[in-house]
């Protein structure tokens, strides 16, 4: 809640002493990232024997999953001309970027907390790449193709022609690729490298 409460806050300054609400879309994008940290902890609920009801609430948190590693590409904004001193909105995007990726890693270690019990442990870590693999295409298609995850609904047809086209013609989109895989090795270097934490710690005699 605190980490809440100080991106509010430095939202509520900025307002304040520019007049300009443009930064407000950080809250939107903020609880757009709860979301699959809020789905994620039906989990605990799910039973093996329920296996519709756990792959109806996977395919959920996985439309919204990439909402939550979406902020981390906020930074752009740092680019925007404003009478704020740059220092303090790449702090303010930085946090807010933190703040997703920190739910999205929540939500992600729930998961593997349930594959644990459900899948054989050699398919999880393969598995967790490819959640992050498919994690980072959304974050593609939010943010260089405009996509939401409400689009799934709203707009179905185009959005799945959208995907088919890059994946039938591969070469074709070379950068749809190439920016999801830089995006994938990011996430998946830091989600491990968070997991491994406390063990770093506990060697530095900490």
């Amino acid at each position: 809640m605190a980490f809440y409460a100080f991106i509010g806050l430095l939202i509520a300054v900025r307002i304040f002493y520019t007049g300009s609400t443009i930064y407000l879309f950080l809250v939107w994008n903020i609880f757009l990232a709860w979301i699959p940290c809020m789905i994620s902890s039906l989990f605990k609920k799910l039973n093996d024997k329920a296996k519709w009801k756990s792959a109806l609430v996977f395919c959920c948190w996985l439309a919204f999953f990439p909402n939550a590693l979406y902020i981390v590409t906020d930074l752009i904004h740092i680019d925007l001309e404003s009478p704020v001193p740059k220092w303090f909105d790449a702090l303010l995007l930085f946090s807010s970027a933190v703040l997703g990726l920190m739910l999205a890693f929540i939500s992600l270690y729930r998961v593997e907390a349930f594959l644990s019990k459900t899948v054989n442990r050699k398919l999880q870590a393969p598995l967790i790449l490819v959640i992050l693999f498919l994690g980072s295409f959304g974050v593609y298609l939010g943010r260089f193709l405009r996509w939401n995850s409400w689009d799934i609904i709203s707009n179905p047809f185009k959005l799945l022609s959208s995907i088919g086209h890059r994946i039938v013609s591969p070469f074709d989109h070379v950068q749809t690729w190439g920016i999801t895989v830089v995006f994938t090795v990011f996430f998946y270097l830091l989600y491990v490298s968070i997991k491994k934490l406390p063990g770093y710690l506990s060697q530095a005699n900490i």
